[in-house]
């Protein structure tokens, strides 16, 4: 089984792989959740209970073709730091992160796919891709789940579907979202009236870490709400379809900003390459703020079109368990302020500064293909 070290040495496939055709979509992902039929829920179970439905989970997930040469762990055996480590990746949730014994996870090494074992539910499922790609992500972990529902028995009803602990996960126990960077939206202070109509229409938006976290970096998760009544494909049709609209109101955002206040973009993008570039002291929130900004100098052509990939490594790389790992001990806020503008120092120190150059004029070779809102 693979160690700590090597499974965090790397970025994840899914942290590499968006493109600026993609550019206001950073990640899709697929959630299902599952229970061993005759088990007590985790919040039910008692400590034997869950360390035994632990003894069945686990040796049956390392097993998949999948996760092959993964890393699995139970969460006892794990540091706190590791763990926020993993929470920081979007690999595990912050309620798993606080719990110990009857708990584990299993992460492929790609990190696209992550299991975690007695969570809320005995089985929470994900696979992480790149961009827009839910149906993609979603036909991956099928693929996965059907493997193992042949290793275990789940607990389903024929008119219910698959049985949750929380009943808004009944059903079909999925639950789908994407990552969206949107600052040209917010910028042009259109935000509020888009997240509303997503919020009309029954898709939730969070923040960064999910459910009950601030929107940090112009970072927003979308997804869906329910699970029951409507099969996989429809929830995610409707969602890849609203997130697609969402997409698109920010690339017009975008495409009208260069157009009718070049300058205000530029003094902008300039300003945040500036302060991160010489920092000597810099806090995660004013970091994640610049670096948003400079992910958009990226996608807008006024930085090389790799300054996005980069952005989206540093969007990990910077938070306060990725720093104190980093550092290999315990940091203070202001020590970790110190590593931070450090680090980013260090990555943008070949990175030259803004060309805003005929930026005003090149506006449909930076934009490409992406269509009218009004047509989505």
């Amino acid at each position: 089984m693979m160690r700590f070290s090597t499974l965090i040495r790397h970025p994840a496939d899914w942290m590499t792989g968006t493109s600026t055709k993609d550019c206001a979509v950073i990640t899709s992902r697929i959630r299902l959740a599952r229970n061993l039929r005759g088990h007590p829920f985790p919040g039910w179970a008692k400590k034997g209970e869950r360390a035994k439905a632990l003894e069945i989970l686990q040796p049956a997930v390392e097993s998949l073709g999948v996760m092959k040469d993964a890393f699995s762990r139970e969460l006892k055996d794990l540091s706190s730091v590791q763990k926020q480590v993993l929470v920081e990746r979007h690999l595990i949730s912050r309620e798993h992160a606080a719990r110990g014994d009857g708990s584990g996870a299993v992460i492929e090494r790609r990190q696209s796919f992550s299991i975690m074992l007695n969570e809320e539910d005995h089985l929470r499922m994900q696979a992480i891709r790149s961009g827009l790609q839910l149906s993609d992500a979603y036909k991956a972990l099928t693929e996965l789940d059907t493997e193992l529902e042949e290793k275990v028995d789940y607990a389903f009803d024929p008119n219910l579907g698959y049985l949750t602990t929380c009943p808004t996960n009944l059903g079909t126990g999925l639950r789908a979202s994407a990552m969206l960077h949107l600052p040209a939206l917010v910028l042009s202070d259109q935000i509020g009236p888009v997240l509303q109509a997503v919020n009309k229409i029954g898709l939730a938006v969070r923040g960064l870490y999910g459910e009950g976290t601030e929107s940090l970096g112009n970072l927003y998760q979308i997804s869906n709400q329910s699970t029951l009544g409507e099969s996989e494909t429809t929830i995610i049709d409707r969602l890849e379809r609203v997130i697609q609209q969402v997409a698109n109101h920010e690339q017009n955002a975008r495409e009208k900003l260069l157009e009718d206040d070049p300058d205000m973009v530029a003094d902008k993008i300039g300003r945040a390459y500036g302060v991160l570039r010489h920092a000597y002291l810099i806090d995660s929130k004013e970091a994640l703020n610049h670096l948003s900004l400079l992910r958009l100098g990226g996608n807008m052509g006024f930085f090389p079109a790799d300054t996005v990939n980069m952005c989206d490594s540093l969007l990990m790389d910077i938070q306060q368990a990725h720093l104190q790992l980093h550092a290999g001990k315990k940091l203070s806020p202001e020590q970790r302020d110190v590593i931070r503008a450090e680090i980013m120092r260090s990555r943008l120190q070949s990175l030259n500064s803004p060309d805003s150059h005929n930026i005003k004029n090149d506006q449909t070779d930076r934009f490409p293909e992406n269509g009218n809102p009004e047509e989505a």
